[in-house]
């Protein structure tokens, strides 16, 4: 359980001092038709699918096939991407947000956390039984194409490989900077600015970390945030402690790194949204 909480301080802190959030990846590629963002998104994606194969193929993990609830996922993928835009934040980006003193996510946060309880555990979770009736059977896609997933995950690194390369050879614009306050390693975590690329690999890391600390509590996942977010809510309102698992800790540790970021770097404070939204 310990373990989740490290995992989750690691993983706030990078949140917060990269900026990094899938919406604010997607409003730069639909606003400003920068993909700088968008690209580090998958950078993710292809670090921790070479990290997570690389430990089930060393028999570390276990990656079990599962069912696919296809018209389940796409109902929640657009309730939760129009969410997403009026809360002006992911499930990971409101975490730490509100961990840095938005008082609009942590309103989102409560919102979001409360509705995947009524989900998982409550009145909505009828509606959703309903909907898992429309399923894919166990299989995978590399299974159904007959290779190996290896080849994928090769295949998704060079694509992504690419785009990085490119993406890194344009000319880079020079602003005016202030002189810095801090020096050495100070500097670097506290003040200076990170490239979009280099927090996407600290999270990757992190993301694979936490699959092999994870399972040595019994879950055999990597990061999540949604059904912790709901198990953190039901153990508040019935106390029962069997809702407590290395999940919850992980993103009450996702707020308490941020909120670490954020004070150390002179940037937390509670603020109100702009009149505007």
């Amino acid at each position: 359980m310990l373990s989740g909480i490290i995992v989750g301080l690691l993983l706030g802190f990078v949140l917060q001092r990269g900026r990094f959030c899938v919406v604010g990846a997607y409003r730069d590629v639909f606003l400003s038709k920068k993909f700088t963002i968008f690209i580090a998104l998958f950078i993710v994606v292809a670090l921790q699918s070479i990290g997570v194969w690389a430990l089930h193929s060393l028999g570390y993990i276990s990656i079990k096939s599962q069912e696919f609830y296809w018209l389940s996922t796409i109902i929640g993928g657009i309730v939760f991407g129009f969410g997403m835009v009026i809360a002006g934040g992911c499930a990971t980006g409101t975490w730490y947000r509100a961990g840095e003193g938005l008082i609009g996510s942590i309103a989102a946060l409560l919102f979001y956390a409360f509705s995947a309880s009524a989900v998982k555990y409550g009145v909505i979770l009828p509606l959703r039984d309903n909907l898992n009736t429309f399923k894919i059977s166990d299989g995978t896609f590399y299974q159904s194409l007959g290779i190996s997933p290896w080849i994928l995950v090769l295949a998704l690194s060079l694509v992504v490989g690419f785009f990085v390369i490119r993406e890194l050879r344009k000319p880079r614009l020079k602003f005016a900077r202030l002189k810095p306050r801090k020096q050495g390693i100070s500097h670097i975590l506290f003040e200076k600015s990170w490239h979009p690329f280099v927090t996407a690999v600290l999270v990757a890391l992190i993301a694979i970390l936490a699959w092999p600390l994870s399972s040595l509590s019994g879950r055999n996942h990597g990061l999540g945030i949604t059904t912790p977010s709901a198990n953190l809510v039901q153990y508040l309102s019935t106390g029962d402690v069997q809702f407590i698992d290395w999940g919850v800790f992980l993103v009450l540790g996702i707020a308490l790194g941020s909120f670490l970021g954020a004070k150390l770097s002179g940037e937390f404070r509670f603020r109100l949204p702009d009149k505007k939204l």
